[in-house]
């Protein structure tokens, strides 16, 4: 590493109406290091990185910023582009009916005299792809592609506008492992070639994989950098420096208490709804009973969201068979009020495109779902609705200004409470959670885990799918493994281990 950092950011101060969202934060990153940036969710980690990007403009903010030695008073986000800061936000910013190619090159056109010169767009779009491993035709759309590869082309669109200093915001949320190890094996490459990185992540295990230093962000003020190369660095470590506690255990204790079968589906079936001879499901039967917190496991396209969709009112799919059952009796769950008649709730893995009004505030994101619940002859009781709302923000402890707040402007954990108030409202038997910890720190994920065993000591039929194989063994009873639209293995939790997990995978290849 040389001497001199690439990047300082001093003393940095951001204040909104009402909230100190940044106190004197420092952040120095030196030439071909990968720095992550760690802590809780509102600990001002995506403030900060706004600050650095132009979206909060010079100006709008306390303190400095050097870049290559010289202070830097970035206006915008081309600004902090074109001296080669290139942030990649959690939400791609990719157009899905463009061609990679189109992509790439959008806003930066390859052309002469107003016209596009598509042969060097492409050809250029080729060694670009070649760099961060994707073999695809710079005409295939992004549409076509999975997220993973997606992610690829974002940095590959980085690449092309001569990056020097790579910002990831939570760059592997919504990747499996396979391609969340491709994507930090990128990173070390670009290290290699004197690239700069700034990695912010939730994921601690991947933090250690990579980074040569660590910030920890705790209420906006910086409480730690850790060397990675000079001192004993754990997960634990980390931890403390983001909640300011020892967390000696990441899941509460469950004691459960199973009752009948609640939940009952048989030989589901779904194909796809574009393509009508793809099966997606196929023929997956399952029981959860009363008090029972079941994970679903799987690979990313294994078909969990599918299933889940496909039960919940026919969201997803075409050509559903199958038969589901709710206290021993046939379900209607063929549109989604009847889902929701029925006893069943879906926690969305996307909170913010389908679970969350964003635009609106707490009050009528709690009641959405349950309507009738705080209305009388068609008309909305608004002091029942505000009973309703701070009952929940209080039970489930959603940090808020009040049930006024905009809910955009509220983290990643309490979007999610705010989600499963919605739901909770509702008074489902079978909630059926989807991701429910994407994106959420180490604290807040801990309070979800607690919602879920309260809803499992009231009795109710827990359907947890996650992509962390920690995670489901810490918080369920019993797990189904599922590959390719089907469940290819079953096992209690406490029998259960990721080895056992990837070995049911793996085997479920070879028939």
């Amino acid at each position: 590493m040389g001497a001199a950092p690439i990047l300082e950011m001093k003393s940095i101060t951001k204040t909104f109406p009402g909230v100190k969202a940044l106190t004197d934060v420092n952040l120095s990153v030196m030439p071909a290091e990968i720095h992550a940036v760690v802590g809780e969710n509102g600990a001002g980690k995506s403030t900060l990185m706004k600050v650095l990007s132009g979206v909060y403009p010079s100006g709008s903010y306390d303190g400095t910023i050097q870049f290559e030695g010289s202070e830097r008073h970035f206006s915008s986000i081309a600004d902090s582009e074109n001296t080669g800061i290139i942030i990649i936000h959690q939400e791609l910013a990719l157009v899905p009916l463009l061609s990679i190619a189109e992509n790439i090159f959008l806003g930066h056109e390859t052309a002469s005299h107003g016209i596009i010169n598509w042969f060097e767009a492409f050809a250029r779009t080729k060694d670009l792809l070649k760099k961060v491993g994707l073999a695809e035709h710079p005409n295939t759309l992004i549409t076509n592609i999975g997220t993973g590869k997606q992610q690829l082309v974002e940095i590959a669109k980085a690449l092309n506008k001569k990056v020097k200093l790579l910002i990831l915001d939570e760059p592997t949320s919504s990747l499996n492992e396979t391609d969340s190890n491709a994507l930090l094996e990128l990173l070390k490459g670009f290290k290699a070639q004197g690239i700069s990185s700034i990695l912010i992540t939730h994921k601690l295990n991947e933090v250690l994989k990579v980074a040569d230093r660590i910030t920890v962000l705790r209420d906006g003020k910086t409480v730690d950098t850790l060397d990675t190369h000079t001192a004993k660095v754990s997960e634990d470590r980390i931890i403390k420096a983001m909640v300011g506690r020892e967390l000696t255990d990441r899941f509460p204790q469950r004691h459960a208490k199973l009752g009948e079968p609640i939940f009952d589906v048989k030989n589901w079936s779904v194909f796809h709804p574009l393509h009508a001879e793809r099966q997606m499901i196929k023929s997956v039967s399952m029981t959860v009973r009363a008090g029972e917190v079941v994970g679903i496991a799987g690979l990313m396209g294994a078909g969990r969201t599918e299933f889940a969709m496909s039960v919940f009112g026919r969201a997803y799919g075409q050509k559903i068979s199958g038969e589901v059952l709710i206290h021993g009796k046939p379900a209607d769950v063929s549109t989604i009020p009847k889902a929701m008649a029925a006893g069943l709730a879906y926690v969305t893995e996307d909170r913010k495109t389908y679970g969350l009004v964003l635009i609106d505030h707490i009050k009528h994101n709690v009641t959405l779902a349950n309507l009738e619940g705080v209305s009388s002859r068609m008309v909305i009781d608004e002091p029942r609705e505000l009973g309703v709302a701070n009952k929940y923000r209080k039970d489930l402890a959603i940090r808020c200004s009040g049930v006024f707040q905009a809910t955009v402007n509220l983290s990643g954990g309490n979007q999610q409470k705010v989600v499963l108030s919605k739901w909770l409202f509702a008074g489902p038997d079978i909630l059926i959670l989807d991701e429910p910890t994407r994106g959420i720190d180490v604290g807040a994920k801990y309070e979800i885990y607690g919602i879920i065993n309260q809803l499992a000591e009231a009795g109710k039929a827990v359907i947890v799918i996650s992509s962390e194989m920690p995670e489901l063994l810490g918080i369920s009873d019993r797990i189904y493994v599922m590959n390719e639209g089907r469940f290819v293995a079953e096992m209690p939790a406490k029998q259960a281990s990721q080895e056992k997990i990837m070995r049911a995978i793996m085997k479920s290849w070879d028939k």
